[in-house]
């Protein structure tokens, strides 16, 4: 089978049908490495994370044409093929009224914790874990069987409070640009940040950093990141 109809699209990423269970996310800009965003995925599915299945290579006793990998431009650099999950982003609930603004921080929290206690792929520092760097509603699919966790391309090893500083960022940027999901984003970031949290000042200076550098963020998303900061540091305590 070839790869199907495209049936969702972030930043930098195209999702597609991929035959039954199964999506294609492709890199549109060829800068990510979809074998080591699927190894980091496998490896923190085996410690019980929840995260989509990545499917391993093709049985050689399968037909080309029953693997979507066989789409003539199926690329291994860019190209991830996993377990299609039914269910909202955490953001379409939280529009939807399905889920409040405060439960979603609150679950954020939990994945970042439970994210957290999964020991280093590579690393054998124990102060070292495996960090998303990406982690807001928009990547966590409410399935049927509980929340799971999607976009691993920003995925490192390190400091749990850069993760933290990042998720926090973003929630800041998001409330401090103003619009309609101000408000709940701004709730949404007190719940992340109202039971402990590795949060470190370090950690918000080195995710600000990033962010501002991050040629994805629009110049209007840049210009609030200072009002965002305040907003995260008013949290720390």
């Amino acid at each position: 089978m070839r790869t199907g109809r495209l049936i969702g699209a972030g930043r930098t990423a195209d999702v597609y049908e991929a035959g039954a269970g199964w999506v294609l996310r492709r890199d549109r800009e060829g800068v990510g490495d979809a074998v080591a965003e699927g190894a980091v995925m496998e490896h923190v599915r085996a410690h019980g994370y929840p995260v989509p299945r990545v499917r391993p290579s093709a049985p050689e006793a399968e037909a080309p044409e029953a693997d979507p990998r066989w789409d003539p431009r199926w690329d291994p650099r860019r190209d991830l093929l996993m377990e299609r999950l039914s269910g909202p982003t955490m953001l379409r609930a939280c529009l939807d009224g399905a889920l409040t603004p405060r439960d979603a921080g609150d679950m954020l929290a939990r994945l970042l914790r439970l994210l957290h206690e999964v020991p280093a792929h590579r690393s054998t520092d124990p102060g070292v874990r495996v960090l998303h760097l990406d982690l807001h509603p928009d990547n966590v699919i409410l399935t049927a069987d509980g929340p799971r966790v999607i976009d691993w391309s920003n995925a490192e090893e390190g400091d749990p409070a850069l993760d933290w500083a990042t998720s926090a960022v973003i929630l800041a940027q998001v409330a401090a640009v103003g619009g309609p999901m101000a408000e709940p984003a701004a709730v949404m970031l007190a719940a992340l940040l109202a039971s402990p949290s590795a949060l470190t000042p370090d950690g918000l200076a080195e995710a600000l950093r990033r962010r501002a550098a991050n040629p994805t963020m629009s110049p209007r998303e840049v210009a609030v990141l200072p009002s965002a900061g305040e907003l995260v540091r008013s949290h720390l305590g």
